[in-house]
């Protein structure tokens, strides 16, 4: 299958997190979007990995996703190897996507920057005919997708161009709540984590309050570009 947009990210519920009305506007749009998340989110406090694959499976059916897939990188002690970056590179030529969307490059968790910096890596070495990976299929060609965003996370960051998800917010708040073990749903118990606090959902909405009005619209999401935006005409711009 040929993917549109293929979003790479170091955990389960990054993706929702980072970029979700704007997988879900896609999707609305017609187009093909999967998600890679590199780890199975092991070490976080809360949760184990069986409950946080069926919170992802849940949050895909919301999205409306292609596919979702697992890289299976350990969470918290991936690095940019050459193993590490040949694994991407699978799914990259595999799935050919147009556009790559990833972790922020700078964050509190420092698994988001190390995945911005691998997954760019391995984007650009996936178009090197000289580097040879393989799946089930046998040799696979080369694809350096043509677009290469970041979302944005905790830390703020001056975003290139921002989505307008107003639309779009309660599919994105639907799948970041379907990882249950993760964020506040009303309950209290357990070990309180910086993203389990009641506060947190409330910071994701004032995010993205605060980038909708750049723009004059109720909800948005930023994204940083490796290469900036073309526009053709200056009245493209919304």
């Amino acid at each position: 299958m040929k993917l549109d947009i293929l979003v790479i990210a170091a955990h389960p519920d990054d993706a929702e997190l980072g970029c979700g009305g704007t997988i879900a506007k896609q999707i609305d749009a017609g187009f093909k979007v999967g998600i890679l998340d590199l780890t199975k989110g092991e070490l976080g406090t809360r949760g184990n990995e069986e409950t946080r694959k069926k919170e992802a499976e849940t949050a895909a059916i919301i999205l409306g996703l292609s596919l979702r897939e697992n890289a299976g990188l350990p969470d918290g002690f991936f690095e940019n190897t050459i193993a590490e970056r040949k694994v991407i590179m699978q799914y990259v030529r595999k799935y050919k996507p147009e556009i790559v969307i990833t972790n922020a490059p700078t964050d509190r968790h420092p698994d988001h920057g190390r995945a911005a910096n691998l997954v760019y890596d391995a984007c650009f070495l996936s178009g090197l005919t000289k580097i040879e990976t393989t799946d089930e299929h046998g040799l696979q060609q080369p694809w350096r997708p043509p677009f290469f965003y970041h979302f944005i996370q905790s830390a703020y960051i001056s975003p290139d161009f921002i989505v307008d998800i107003s639309a779009y917010w309660q599919i994105k708040m639907n799948a970041i709540k379907a990882f249950s073990t993760q964020f506040y749903s009303g309950k209290t118990e357990g070990q309180q984590t910086f993203i389990s606090r009641p506060e947190f959902l409330d910071f994701v909405e004032a995010r993205a309050i605060e980038m909708g009005s750049i723009a004059g619209v109720k909800y948005a999401e930023g994204f940083i570009a490796k290469r900036y935006p073309m526009l053709n005409l200056l009245t493209d711009i919304k």
